[in-house]
């Protein structure tokens, strides 16, 4: 969460609209903020921290634990049309990699606005090439793409 907070900045400058759901109530998610998050990052979180009570949302995405009364971490790309375009879901122990979903955020936009002309492959960076999807790429992907000059 404070990752996210401090990259906030990025994600406007991208268009990203942040939100954070959780089981924990608003109660909770404020003395979270004041009492942790608020020394991680300066001035707290600043995009809304929403209440899910009960795990409806969660079901929804498929992360709450039902058992445990608890949602994993996950994190849901949705575009522009409410379409999930790329999720990430890992269970409490290990953290995301924000600096991905930033980069990940970068690739769906690039391949949005080509329309479907464009394709990011593995580990695409911004300024970096893309594919181009097409019956004569079939076969030759070594020929436009190679590990070695792009990781």
């Amino acid at each position: 969460m404070s990752a996210v907070a401090a990259k906030h900045e990025e994600f406007v400058k991208l268009g990203v609209t942040v939100l954070s759901v959780s089981v924990d109530s608003v109660f909770v998610h404020k003395m979270w903020n004041d009492h942790e998050l608020k020394h991680m990052v300066e001035g707290g979180i600043p995009f809304p921290m929403l209440s899910d009570g009960g795990g409806k949302v969660g079901s929804l995405y498929g992360i709450y634990d039902e058992n445990a009364g608890v949602e994993n971490r996950g994190r849901f790309l949705i575009d522009p049309d409410g379409i999930i375009q790329g999720f990430e879901v890992l269970t409490p122990p290990v953290g995301r990699n924000v600096e991905e979903t930033i980069r990940q955020v970068q690739a769906f936009q690039v391949v949005r606005a080509a329309q479907g002309a464009e394709a990011t492959p593995s580990g695409w960076k911004p300024g970096k090439k893309t594919l181009k999807p097409g019956p004569d790429l079939v076969g030759n992907v070594y020929k436009e793409w190679s590990v070695k000059e792009n990781y």
